[in-house]
């Protein structure tokens, strides 16, 4: 098993609810898979740098979870499908 983070940003005009329910959604594919989340920090709506998708705002969410080596390229699949996801970036995390 292995440490990972997943940086991922979610549209701005999404309500609470919604933002709760797709979190809850990666947590839910982690625990699936054998892997356990350790902790999820919502950062809140931030300006980008730059227009992505002609929008200038996002919801940031990080995500730090263990789990088997195989997950992060499902949850990135999963992610990437999702018209709710504008970016996401996974890491392996350092022990």
């Amino acid at each position: 098993m292995n440490k990972y983070e997943v940086l991922y940003i979610l549209k701005a005009s999404l309500s609470d609810d919604e933002i709760t329910a797709i979190t809850e959604k990666y947590a839910e594919l982690v625990k699936n898979s054998g892997g356990e989340v350790e902790k999820v920090d919502k950062w809140g709506i931030k300006r980008f740098a730059y227009p992505i998708k002609f929008k200038t705002e996002g919801y940031y969410v990080l995500m730090t979870y263990t789990a088997p080596a195989e997950l992060p390229k499902e949850m990135e699949r999963q992610m990437g499908i999702s018209d709710d996801v504008y970016r996401f970036m996974t890491t392996k995390a350092i022990a």
